[in-house]
């Protein structure tokens, strides 16, 4: 299961090790409060100095391992893409910044655009105790995230979950911009019907810039899902610390976080062959994947233990692999 680095792990316990339990478990419950009465994110981190920390506790793991899932998948497809800027954008306190500079440890220059004071405050801090040169010296510039998004030209751009902060009628607006000057742009929502949908859409503009899909898609024609009947979206494991499960009163030493995302790119990389969209399934002597193909849209591959090493390939499949792995 994915954890966040040692060094980030670290990070965010002495930031919250400045606070009680019970003060951060009472700040993480207003988040998740605020969040599913439809409070903005945006106004939630400008809130006091314990609330962004219990912000960080609460979100950032999570984050951390979803943008990371996303980015492993496009350095999978894209081996030879090898970013040295990056410019993530609404970047909260950094989760997006850490986990790049996993997957690329070349990055060398980095800029975070963020609206809240608070956030930024914060994620410069976080940041001082990484371990990756890019990181320690990202800039942090404070940015309302609007139609027309004031960015450097970049190797790689992300942007998670955003889209669903803003307006329905800036969505194309935002999009355009962003992928602009963008060797790589990686958009990554809550794997909702509602976040697949922004997904969907941002996807449909990014083809209509001239953008080739990266990543988890293996073409650049319409998603094959039926609208309404069900929707695309990954699911990635994380470790929790022990602080991580007082702070969300859970018990478990793990969670799962579900998001939904697309990587595009100017460049034509090789797509995958197919892509699993659920948990496999897996019974004595068989294996069946439901998948995502180039030719036949969605369709059920059945592999059975006649098929030797084939059949041991997909033991060790997951959701969200690439079918038949490399």
């Amino acid at each position: 299961m994915p954890s966040p680095p040692d060094d980030l792990h670290n990070a965010l316990d002495v930031l919250l090790s400045r606070f009680s339990t019970a003060d951060l478990t009472q700040s993480v419950r207003h988040l998740i409060k605020q969040y599913r009465e439809g409070t903005p994110p945006a106004d939630v981190v400008l809130g006091s100095e314990i609330d962004v920390a219990a912000y960080a506790g609460y979100r950032m793991p999570a984050t951390f391992a979803a943008v990371s899932a996303a980015l492993r998948h496009v350095a999978a497809v894209a081996p030879d893409f090898t970013p040295r800027t990056h410019v993530d954008i609404g970047g909260g306190t950094g989760a997006a910044v850490w986990a790049a500079a996993q997957v690329w440890p070349v990055l060398e220059k980095v800029t975070v655009l963020e609206q809240a004071q608070s956030a930024i405050s914060l994620g410069e801090r976080l940041a001082k105790r990484s371990g990756s040169p890019a990181v320690r010296a990202a800039r942090w510039t404070r940015s309302v995230i609007r139609a027309g998004v004031e960015k450097p030209p970049a190797d790689l751009v992300t942007m998670s979950y955003v889209l669903g902060e803003l307006p329905t009628a800036s969505l194309e607006g935002v999009v355009r911009s962003v992928a602009a000057d963008a060797g790589m742009v990686v958009l990554i929502e809550p794997g909702t019907p509602a976040g697949y949908a922004r997904i969907v859409a941002a996807r449909d503009i990014l083809l209509e810039q001239g953008l080739s899909v990266v990543a988890p898609c293996p073409h650049d024609q319409a998603c094959p899902i039926p609208s309404g009947r069900d929707w695309c979206h990954l699911s990635t494991r994380l470790n929790r610390s022990a602080l991580h499960r007082q702070v969300k009163t859970g018990v478990l030493s793990f969670e799962d976080e579900k998001f939904s995302y697309v990587a595009a790119s100017a460049q034509r990389w090789p797509k995958a062959a197919n892509r699993v969209l659920r948990h496999p399934l897996k019974r004595k002597g068989l294996v069946s994947l439901e998948l995502c193909t180039d030719e036949d849209g969605l369709t059920q591959e059945i592999i059975t233990k006649r098929q030797g090493e084939l059949y041991k390939r997909a033991r060790d499949i997951t959701w969200g692999d690439e079918w038949p792995p490399r």
